[in-house]
């Protein structure tokens, strides 16, 4: 027997966040392939037609993050699916006259030249890989089946991972829908606070008060549904009734916190999603969206910067689309006075950061409500 042979993958078996096994498989790809300087993936949303920076390789230079785009209008990644083949462009220059921002920040960076697979899993397109170098005219037809490979390999690990969390949300998203079958609150209330959220912590990164990553605010996107999933415990008379809770009726509401916490604990079990990226943000999302700033919020009455960013992140989403969304006891407010009301809460009860973050982007605001409009609701 000989044991004399080290697996240079072997780390990919540890429980890292992905970003991390994306730099040790750079890593090794770089002892075979010295000059690819970068590895990048960009997640795709059919929803809203939108490609969105996830992780990349770059280490202490990262030219884009933050960054989405409509991909119906970037022609040269559309060109990719259509041909249904990867993309070798040696000289970076040829974008020169049709640049995007994409194109441009990378070539700001002094990369001149990229390697793009798309990833597919069962046949849907869901991202894309980007290898980038320094140099121009080095990606040659005998080197791109190691890029291949090493593409596929990580698009593997990803999707492994976001399958296996989609499928956790998909477990919880039932348990959501049987609360909305009770709840007069819509889907379409979920999809529009689900991407208030993102713009928030889009706008708060952008701004530097944190230092949050793309990935970050992807489980932000993809976790905010699911906050008041504990409301599946919550009885009807309470949950359904009509006129305000009483005293004791309210303390009984309040527990659907810590029930949606129990439930996300349980999912995680019985998933085995202990060791998954994330998931103490989902906890935290359950648990804690009605925390407020001034202490006096629930379950635990935390405060100011003990209440995790990413509660206080759903909680300005939640109360925003609350305000504006009809309901049958309600009709909706302007979104200036939505606003409004949120900046008289941000002196108590809401983080200013994150009200002022949704207030910086009032136009995409707009556009995400007349994508995700709700159905008439029944009086």
């Amino acid at each position: 027997m000989m044991y004399s042979h080290q697996d240079f993958l072997k780390e990919l078996n540890k429980n890292l966040p992905l970003n991390e096994k994306l730099v040790i498989l750079h890593n090794v790809l770089k002892q075979r392939v010295d000059f690819i300087d970068r590895i990048a993936i960009a997640l795709y949303d059919a929803k809203t037609d939108l490609l969105k920076t996830f992780i990349d390789s770059s280490g202490g230079t990262h030219p884009l993050v933050y960054y989405e785009a409509k991909l119906s209008e970037v022609k040269s990644l559309q060109e990719v699916l259509q041909v249904n083949c990867p993309r070798i462009v040696n000289d970076l220059a040829i974008f020169d006259r049709n640049k995007s921002k994409h194109s441009e920040k990378i070539q700001e960076q002094g990369y001149g030249s990229s390697y793009t697979l798309p990833m597919y899993l069962n046949n849907t397109f869901w991202g894309f890989i980007f290898f980038n170098s320094y140099q121009k005219n080095c990606f040659k037809e005998e080197l791109l089946y190691e890029l291949d490979l090493i593409g596929h390999l990580i698009s593997s690990i990803i999707t492994n991972e976001l399958r296996n969390i989609k499928t956790m949300l998909a477990a919880l998203k039932t348990a959501n829908d049987m609360v909305h079958y009770r709840d007069p609150e819509t889907g379409g209330h979920l999809e529009r606070m689900a991407r208030f959220s993102r713009l928030i912590a889009q706008d708060l990164a952008k701004a530097g008060i944190y230092n949050l990553k793309d990935d970050f605010i992807e489980w932000i996107y993809m976790y905010s549904p699911m906050h008041d999933v504990g409301k599946i415990g919550i009885p009807d008379s309470v949950l359904l009734k009509p006129g305000k809770l009483t005293e004791s009726e309210f303390e009984v509401m309040k527990t659907h916190t810590l029930k949606g916490k129990a439930i996300i604990n349980l999912m995680i079990e019985n998933f085995s999603l202990e060791s998954f990226e994330g998931v103490d943000i989902l906890r935290n999302i359950a648990v804690c969206h009605h925390e407020t700033m001034d202490g006096n919020g629930y379950p635990y009455g935390l405060k100011n910067g003990e209440i995790p960013l990413e509660a206080r992140i759903i909680a300005v989403a939640d109360i925003f689309d609350a305000l504006t969304s009809k309901r049958p006891y309600k009709t909706p407010w302007s979104n200036e006075d939505a606003f409004a009301m949120l900046e008289r809460l941000s002196k108590t009860k809401l983080d200013k950061d994150c009200v002022i973050s949704l207030m910086n982007s009032k136009d995409k605001v707009i556009e995400i409500q007349k994508d995700f409009q709700d159905k008439d609701i029944e009086d």
